[in-house]
């Protein structure tokens, strides 16, 4: 047990050098980024580096399957498409009528959220959302739970082949644009977890509200 401990401790101390080499590299490189910038950037930068936490995040970006990023069990998904011919109208219409409500999306039970931002003279639609788990599963959840909706919102964009049709995926993958940077502030709380934090803590309101009285 003696000798686990310190072998633990040589660990420790053996990589924490390599830790501070490593941030001291991110720093350089930083600086040589913006070697070239405004001076306004240059001065943020230096004030940023006296305060700004270089080490190993809470979680690592990676990979949410065939497109797209993930952090911790949270995925991101970033679309441009062109807009069909009269689809901006169509879709625009259909947005406003529904005044936020996609209540339909709650049968998917991994959205986080869902943007559509009109661009470039209504040409075309960024389309923005964050889910759990990987990047097919969720494709496949849209096709079996939600897809006429789904062809309702997407068949005002360009060559949209209908979510049921097997070509579909190639056709997401080829609009979608990873994230470059993305930030989540909880990575590890999926959406069915959060609604149970929710129904907890409601509960635990009714309580303290009945024993308060």
């Amino acid at each position: 047990m003696k000798e686990e401990t310190s072998m633990n401790k040589h660990e420790q101390v053996a990589t924490a050098p390599e830790q501070s080499s490593d941030i001291q590299q991110k720093v350089q490189e930083m600086r040589e980024f913006y070697a070239d910038a405004p001076e306004v950037g240059k001065t943020a930068l230096e004030n940023a580096l006296r305060e700004m936490e270089l080490g190993e995040p809470a979680s690592q970006m990676e990979s949410a399957g065939r497109v797209g990023s993930r952090q911790g069990t949270v995925s991101e998904l970033t679309m441009l498409i062109p807009f069909a011919e009269g689809g901006a109208k169509r879709l625009r219409g259909l947005l406003q009528l529904r005044e936020g409500n996609f209540q339909e999306t709650d049968r998917v039970g991994t959205v986080h959220d869902m943007r559509f931002v009109f661009l470039d003279n209504d040409t075309k639609l960024l389309f923005a959302t964050a889910y759990d788990g990987e990047w097919d599963a969720y494709i496949d959840d849209f096709a079996t739970k939600i897809p006429n909706e789904l062809d309702l919102l997407f068949c005002n964009c360009e060559g949209w082949p209908g979510i049921r049709n097997p070509s579909v995926k190639d056709w997401i993958a080829n609009y979608q644009i990873p994230a470059q940077g993305w930030y989540v502030a909880n990575p590890n709380l999926s959406v069915a977890e959060a609604k149970r934090l929710q129904r907890v803590g409601k509960a635990l309101d009714e309580f303290l509200d009945k024993v308060s009285e």
